[in-house]
């Protein structure tokens, strides 16, 4: 408004920059309250006058249709502003209720269980989301820590609806099954009662008892990333690449557990396909392999921040899909 004024003085009425000192009360219903814009608007309206009274205008129609100009903007900047404030108070209630969403769905993992030491990443795609179809749980039965990371087909709330069925049924049946197969039936019953179609979930369940190795039970979901104090990185690849849950019925050759050295200093790195398969502008997929020098801080929630950040860097922006990460130590010196 005070540009607007200097160069209404500037040039004379003869350019007719007055009308323009209503983009004072527009832009102040886009960013504040209405109380706000009412006085923008007012103070506007008190320029118009006053520069219509200096220039001889206020009688005439071009002073009139400034004025009109003015209130009818202030007006709807004050509707606006409403507006606003109703979606951003209605987007808190949902923000609220996610965040409950989030604590029921996906507990806060322990950060030490038996001899294990664990830290867990979350990153949705879906902006101001907290929670989306990636899932992950760590459960101390009497078989050991049991551990699953999965991923649901698609997004938005049906994969929530379906990643609440895999996380409640997986939490029961740690506790109660004697070993990992019994497990994946028991998810694979809870998911075709309540799937249809053609809707899957690629999971990986992983058991670490009292003898230096972890089992898993990988249903067509990346291979986690063993890192050890010395030698190469690797994936624990499964024997037989085997279908996810919710198409296991499509096939006959269920996944079979397979075992993977893990001693004190090792560590077990679980993912979604959100971290694999992230791209940077060129399309390259995340090198998540020759990362793993950032597993190597002795904080795990410091290493996986660490990786969090490489991977948002390497995307260079916002993810497009939903990310999650499960680091699993075996704390060194145990059992010496």
């Amino acid at each position: 408004m005070a540009a607007v004024c200097a160069g209404d003085l500037a040039a004379g009425p003869a350019l007719g920059l007055l009308p323009l000192v209503s983009l004072g009360p527009a832009f102040a219903g886009l960013v504040g309250g209405w109380r706000r814009t009412v006085l923008v608007g007012v103070v506007a309206a008190v320029l118009c006058a006053g520069l219509g009274l200096y220039s001889d205008l206020i009688g005439g129609r071009r002073g009139l249709t400034a004025l009109l100009t003015v209130a009818g903007v202030t007006a709807a900047g004050v509707v606006a502003a409403v507006m606003r404030q109703r979606r951003e108070a209605e987007l808190a209630s949902v923000r609220s209720i996610a965040e409950v969403a989030q604590r029921v769905l996906l507990r806060p993992v322990p950060r030490g269980a038996g001899p294990l030491r664990i830290a867990v990443s979350y990153t949705s795609a879906v902006a101001e989301a907290r929670i989306g179809g990636d899932l992950y749980e760590v459960v101390t039965s009497p078989g050991g820590v049991r551990m699953i990371v999965g991923d649901v087909q698609g997004k938005g709330l049906e994969a929530v609806e379906t990643a609440a069925v895999v996380l409640g049924a997986f939490r029961e049946a740690a506790h109660d099954e004697p070993d990992l197969t019994a497990v994946g039936v028991r998810l694979e019953r809870a998911l075709n009662r309540h799937l249809a179609g053609e809707r899957f979930v690629t999971a990986v369940l992983a058991e670490v008892g009292d003898g230096p190795y972890a089992t898993l039970l990988n249903f067509g979901h990346p291979a986690p990333l063993v890192v050890r104090p010395t030698g190469p990185v690797t994936y624990a690849a499964p024997p037989d690449r085997a279908l996810p849950l919710g198409l296991t019925g499509h096939s006959s050759d269920a996944p079979l557990p397979h075992t993977v050295p893990f001693a004190p200093g090792d560590q077990l790195l679980f993912y979604t396909d959100g971290v694999s398969e992230a791209r940077d502008a060129a399309g390259r997929f995340y090198p998540l392999k020759s990362r793993a020098g950032l597993l190597k801080d002795p904080d795990p929630e410091a290493a996986l921040r660490a990786v969090r950040e490489d991977l948002v860097e390497h995307a260079e922006g916002p993810l497009h899909d939903d990310a999650a990460m499960l680091l699993v130590r075996y704390r060194e010196g145990h059992g010496d």
